[in-house]
């Protein structure tokens, strides 16, 4: 990965942890300060924060999802910073929500999706963003901010953003499809992998019925629920962990997956092609929160 981009992301999560300084954990600061040149064990520099801020957390516990952070970027962190990271990893929001919803965890820091926010809010297990202490809050892009599912950005960051559309592999492939119409038909059964993530399934069949994928019509719902009952049989597998491990290995030839899933597997052979369906994708932007209560220290 390339210096710059590594930088960004590194201050999206210098970013977040900042604001654990809130949560009223002890301890002495232990951010670096002697000046020196971290570096990580694959040998690569570690940019320095800017700006670089002062903080009291010696723990950071993560909950995200799987595959999300490159091994240098978290490395730098705890290089950078004097913060150990602690971290386990979910594979679908609702799989997350079940968890923390539950109680009995010690994560500070979440990384949901934008529909399930409200939600979390709603149920009080979201602490409000104290802005004073994220200066680079002026470094986002605007279009990213004050979404409908938090206006104001009370509660949540914006991390990564991205779609969920079809990938195919060219090479195995010899009709590909261009809407997600074309899913159902026969010559693709038993070839697809498809997320195991229930919203995104239901929004693009309803956008296969020309309804608005986020519908809370009882009607329009049913009429999803009966077309995509005629699809799931043709699926192969359901992965929301790592789709395209069964793309690369040649257990199925196409399917539903997110933006950097397809991406990694272009990387990995490009022959493997990111369509747009016609009906439109489906967009998602995951974000930083604070759990009530966190136990930052």
């Amino acid at each position: 990965m390339k210096k710059s981009n590594l930088f960004k992301l590194l201050v999206l999560v210098v970013m977040a942890s900042m604001v654990l300084s809130a949560c009223g954990g002890g301890g002495d600061a232990t951010q670096a300060a002697d000046g020196g040149e971290k570096v990580t064990s694959t040998g690569f520099a570690c940019p320095e924060p800017s700006p670089r801020m002062e903080v009291t957390s010696t723990q950071v516990n993560l909950f995200v999802w799987t595959e999300y952070f490159p091994p240098d970027m978290l490395e730098c962190f705890e290089l950078v910073y004097g913060i150990t990271l602690n971290r386990d990893e979910y594979s679908s929001n609702e799989e997350m929500y079940a968890k923390v919803s539950a109680g009995g965890t010690s994560y500070d820091l979440v990384q949901p999706t934008d529909y399930i926010v409200p939600l979390m809010v709603r149920n009080q297990l979201l602490q409000e963003l104290d802005k004073a202490q994220l200066p680079n809050m002026s470094s986002f892009d605007p279009s990213w901010l004050d979404k409908s599912f938090d206006k104001g950005n009370k509660y949540s960051l914006p991390y990564l953003a991205g779609t969920d559309a079809i990938v195919v592999n060219t090479d195995t492939v010899e009709n590909v499809p261009q809407s997600w119409a074309d899913l159902w038909k026969p010559e693709y059964a038993g070839k697809m992998v498809f997320l195991d993530d229930s919203r995104a399934v239901i929004g693009l069949t309803l956008l296969t019925l020309g309804y608005d994928p986020n519908t809370t019509d009882p009607a329009q719902l049913e009429q999803a629920k009966i077309k995509l009952a005629e699809l799931v049989p043709s699926i192969k597998t359901f992965d929301s962990d790592s789709p395209k491990t069964a793309l690369i290995a040649g257990d199925v030839d196409l399917g539903m997956v997110w933006t950097g899933e397809a991406f990694i597997a272009n990387q990995e052979n490009p022959a493997f092609q990111y369509i747009y369906p016609t009906e439109g994708a489906i967009l998602w932007q995951d974000n930083w929160v604070m759990l009530k209560g966190c136990s930052a220290r």
